[in-house]
């Protein structure tokens, strides 16, 4: 393959994503979603929520900073006005967060998940879905279900735009099952040639 787009259909909608480099011997398709604009993120949010609508969700709950389109769309499709983020910055309002420790795999170093301890009592006891972007070596999905866990919040569902590759799955263990998505794709590997080969193992 040597083009430097890569073609996937997410839920009903298909789109071209860049393919970037990661390292000599990796390269990304890259979704972006604030760069999806407003009508792409509303209809994928209404169709995540669909799937997600069966669990009976009380509280939507994300990753920032690309989850967070993906949460307030699917908190409005499913009827909902309140969502809580997990942040990996600190901010003036994390001084004393709950923190977990995750290693995402476009960083390179080890980064916190942080939680706001006011907004416990909005998830604690309560059926919360993980929604994200993009779901590709479960890091940070794993790392906000032990916080939440944590936290006495029941996370009864992952949503997510694609999952790329499979390395999630082993990542996730039995909450692999709780992953519903989009979409999926894969990893890009050299070819030797000057472009790349599709790899779903990852």
């Amino acid at each position: 393959m040597s083009r430097s787009t890569y073609p996937v259909a997410i839920g009903s909608q298909h789109v071209e994503l860049p393919l970037v480099p990661l390292s000599s011997e990796l390269a990304l398709a890259l979704l972006i979603t604030v760069d999806m604009g407003v009508e792409f993120m509303r209809r994928a949010g209404e169709e995540l929520a669909q799937l997600l609508a069966p669990y009976e969700i009380d509280i939507v709950a994300t990753v920032a900073t690309m989850g967070i389109p993906v949460a307030i769309e699917v908190s409005r499709a499913l009827g909902l006005d309140q969502y809580v983020i997990l942040h990996k910055t600190p901010k003036i309002h994390l001084a004393d967060a709950v923190s977990e420790k995750v290693r995402s795999i476009t960083t390179d170093v080890e980064q916190r998940l942080l939680f706001d301890r006011a907004r416990i009592g909005d998830v604690a006891g309560k059926r919360v879905a993980i929604v994200d972007d993009v779901i590709s070596t479960g890091a940070s999905t794993g790392a906000a279900l032990r916080l939440l866990h944590g936290i006495d919040a029941k996370v009864v569902a992952i949503g997510t735009l694609v999952t790329e590759a499979s390395l999630w799955r082993h990542a996730l263990g039995e909450d692999a099952q709780r992953v519903h998505a989009l979409g999926s794709i894969p990893v890009f590997r050299p070819d030797g040639e000057g472009g790349f080969v599709e790899d779903w193992t990852g």
